[in-house]
């Protein structure tokens, strides 16, 4: 399986939630990890978020941010480009999508464009998930929870 993360999955390999056992056996279980570069700035917001809301104490959010600095290297990290960015601009219009999970879907599209295999797009932003098969993605979870979604 060729696996790409939103940030919404991604998180879930550095914060214990609903969802992140589960995304850290199905990253192991992909043969090709990627997401967009965006992810890295969306993720450690997340962190920093979890930290001030009381979610993860100071030294867990720190120990996660190292973890996520730590596996970034070995994720092939999808470019934002001018033409990702077009492309994410159309996809922003067609599906009422904001901004980043334009990017993010433009992203996971360009990515199966460019190695010619299908792509399952994680995400646990329902809006997001729902447009992933009507766009040409496989969308994991296959179902998708209210408790689920942000």
């Amino acid at each position: 399986m060729i696996l790409y993360l939103d940030a919404s999955a991604l998180v879930k390999r550095y914060v214990t939630e609903r969802g992140s056992e589960e995304v850290i056996a199905l990253t192991a279980a992909a043969a090709a990890v990627a997401t967009s570069l965006i992810s890295r700035a969306e993720v450690a917001a997340a962190l920093a978020r979890a930290v001030r809301l009381g979610v993860l104490d100071n030294d867990g959010g720190r120990r996660a941010e190292r973890r996520l600095s730590g596996e970034w290297p070995d994720l092939a990290r999808i470019p934002v480009t001018e033409a990702l960015v077009s492309r994410a601009h159309t996809l922003a219009w067609e599906h009422g999508l904001r901004g980043y999970d334009a990017v993010q879907l433009a992203a996971a599209l360009t990515w199966q464009d460019s190695i010619g295999q299908d792509v399952v797009l994680a995400t646990f932003d329902r809006q997001l998930w729902e447009i992933a098969p009507r766009s040409g993605l496989q969308a994991w979870p296959e179902t998708l929870t209210r408790t689920g979604a942000h």
